[in-house]
């Protein structure tokens, strides 16, 4: 297994597809679902490293941009206006085929050495299908507002609005640079709905999923097996 940082040390040079790095699971969520208390639980109990938005950073080490120019550009559009208005300041911000580039090279290098679970970030597009298992996580708009009120003290309104800004962002972020659907079910290995079950049982449901699928995905998953079974 190579460090996440000696992965960066490497020439980009890999066939993603056929190389044989450890497993990948990538979590798409709606905010407010309780995706990334999932993906930590899932993390702790698979013994798979957990990356999402230190994303930001190799992209930013990457590009040799500054993480906060990255971060303005973290799963939303960016327009062609609100590019080339920066470049007319003298604002250093890649163009939209210059950012997927770099995205595309840090997410595949990633996955590549594998072992991770990734959350967001479009991870899902990049990685090859027959070595990655993604994970869709959902719940109705009620309860992911009340989540927000709950946890981080936001008014209704401020919970909806953020809610439906963040979807919106993330759906034109795949939409403008994979041309794809983020809410489309077929894209996905599961989708689970956090309405009517626990963040534990969600968490079992993925790991059993996960490893019946484990067989027909690349044989870099087989060696979880005895993690599982010490799980049960």
């Amino acid at each position: 297994r190579v460090p996440l940082s000696g992965a960066f040390q490497l020439n980009f040079s890999i066939k993603i597809e056929n190389f044989q790095g450890g497993p990948v699971i990538t979590i798409s969520r709606e905010p407010g679902s309780g995706g990334s208390e999932i993906s930590r639980r899932l993390s702790k109990a698979l013994k798979l490293d957990l990356i999402g938005g230190q994303i930001i950073q190799h992209v930013a080490d990457s590009a040799k941009m500054s993480r906060k120019v990255i971060q303005s550009l973290d799963e939303r559009e960016v327009t062609f206006r609100e590019t080339l208005l920066s470049s007319l300041f003298g604002e250093n911000r890649p163009w939209p085929g210059e950012y997927l580039q770099h995205l595309t090279k840090v997410v595949g290098t990633i996955g590549a050495f594998g072992n991770v679970i990734m959350v967001g970030r479009g991870a899902s597009y990049v990685l090859p299908r027959q070595r990655t298992f993604k994970v869709r996580i959902v719940a109705p708009i009620e309860l992911r507002i009340r989540h927000f009120m709950d946890d981080r003290g936001y008014t209704k309104a401020e919970a909806e609005q953020y809610i439906v800004k963040t979807e919106n962002n993330r759906r034109a972020f795949v939409r403008k640079y994979f041309n794809a659907d983020l809410t489309d079910p077929a894209h996905y290995d599961m989708v689970i709905n956090t309405e009517r079950i626990t963040m534990e049982g969600a968490t079992e449901a993925i790991i059993v999923a996960f490893s019946q699928r484990r067989n027909r995905l690349h044989p870099s998953f087989q060696h979880l097996e005895k993690k599982e079974e010490s799980i049960a």
